[in-house]
């Protein structure tokens, strides 16, 4: 069977589409392997008993189920979910919204795959431009979602030594680019794979080189603040109409549900929705409706701050020690985990390169992903991108630490050997 140009791109997704085959694989295994590798957040019991309590509650209400899973919403997602966020947002940081500045997606991925081939790609058939990522390592997520070739630049970053084994990235300014090739600005923050949190001071700078290109800047707040609030540094939301805030559910516990947030001006918004009615009709309604009061009360920034953040920082904690326990006398470093649900593990002159340590630990047994896949738009040859894997730390503790200890001594066996 012949297939097109589009058909094959995705046919030839090699790397990346094993690497989500192992993970998928790995939830039905028998015995299953130690999951380090995915994206999964943690069953936080707080928050499943307070999207129980809420499931209930519509059970209990006549016809309130049946509309929830039998009536489509809008192409902009739930109106009353989008009047509470839009009162969230006035209410507690002041910003200057109302309901034509949200649109809910079905999920982060589909965000981000209508707004980076708004912004970038091919226009009136000549001019090309890229999505410009300031600070690589980033989301392996983004690496597929352009229709073009050449999609992304991204931005080597500097590297600054902390104390204690551990390291920073930050925004290497002197070499960051933005002219009239770039369509837009994007990072994360918390940032996956890392747990980088971009400063302050950066994203000023960030919003102020973008703004005096005209292009916009938009921020993949999946993990951030004011929810989930996986974020272990103190930093304040920022919107105006020149930003584009992207958020989810998922990380506060509704990954099954798929449920993204688009925040931007009017004119982005009516495209964005406009993209869902043709790609899915309308989004799904059932996060929107579990999360409906936790919005409304304001709730769900509580229970973000009071729960979520300190049982995932606990957790990171935890993680830190028990890697550094294992790996004494060995050389590494651990990018200073300041939010997100990983460790980025970095072994500076490791004798194979981490895709092959990705084999040889998935032959004992635990599931890591290589580094390599997170340098979408960075095609410089940079050993460092051969150095470093992402774990997660979301999975029960005894899990987690068990698979630490085998990484560890698979390094140790390759150190011994080499």
């Amino acid at each position: 069977m012949e297939h097109s140009d589009f058909g094959k791109r995705f046919a030839g997704r090699i790397g990346i589409g094993e690497l989500m085959d192992d993970l998928g694989n790995a939830l039905v295994a028998d015995p299953a392997p130690l999951m380090l590798g995915g994206g999964n957040p943690s069953h936080v019991p707080p928050v499943q008993a307070r999207f129980r309590k809420r499931m209930e509650a519509i059970l209990a209400q006549p016809g309130e189920f049946e509309r929830v899973i039998g009536n489509y919403d809008t192409p902009q997602g739930a109106k009353l979910f989008i009047e509470s966020l839009v009162e969230l947002f006035r209410s507690e940081f002041g910003w200057k919204v109302g309901p034509e500045n949200f649109a809910l997606t079905n999920g982060s991925q589909n965000s981000f795959f209508y707004l980076f081939n708004l912004f970038a790609g091919r226009f009136e058939e000549t001019r090309r431009k890229q999505i410009l990522l300031p600070l690589a390592p980033e989301y392996i997520g983004y690496s597929e979602v352009g229709l073009e070739k050449d999609f992304f630049r991204a931005n080597r970053p500097e590297i600054a030594r902390l104390e204690d084994n551990l390291f920073k990235y930050q925004v290497d300014f002197d070499s960051l680019r933005i002219n009239e090739e770039t369509g837009a600005v994007c990072f994360s923050r918390p940032t996956n794979p890392t747990g980088n949190v971009v400063t302050d001071e950066e994203v000023s700078r960030l919003r102020e080189l973008a703004n005096r290109q005209g292009v916009p800047l938009i921020i993949d707040n999946a993990y951030g603040t004011p929810f989930p609030n996986i974020i272990y540094e103190e930093v304040q939301p920022i919107w105006d109409e020149d930003v584009i805030v992207c958020m989810s559910l998922s990380k506060l516990g509704l990954p099954g549900l798929r449920t993204g947030i688009v925040i931007a001006r009017e004119e982005t918004i009516r495209i964005v929705s406009r993209m869902t009615s043709v790609f899915s009709l309308a989004p799904g309604g059932m996060g929107p409706a579990l999360a409906l009061d936790m919005v409304k009360t304001g709730e769900i920034t509580r229970i973000s701050r009071e729960v979520v953040r300190p049982f995932y920082e606990n957790k990171a904690q935890r993680a830190v020690a028990w890697f550094k326990r294992e790996m004494e006398g060995l050389p590494f470093a651990i990018h200073k985990p300041e939010g997100a649900l990983f460790l980025w593990l970095w072994f500076e002159g490791l004798p194979i390169s981490t895709q092959e340590l990705y084999e040889r630990l998935k032959q004992k047994g635990v599931l890591v992903v290589s580094g390599h896949y997170f340098f979408p738009g960075l095609e410089e040859d940079w050993p460092h991108k051969d150095e470093c894997i992402r774990v997660t730390y979301a999975q029960d503790d005894e899990l987690v630490e068990k698979g630490l200890s085998l990484i560890a001594s698979e390094i140790r066996e390759i150190y011994s050997n080499s």
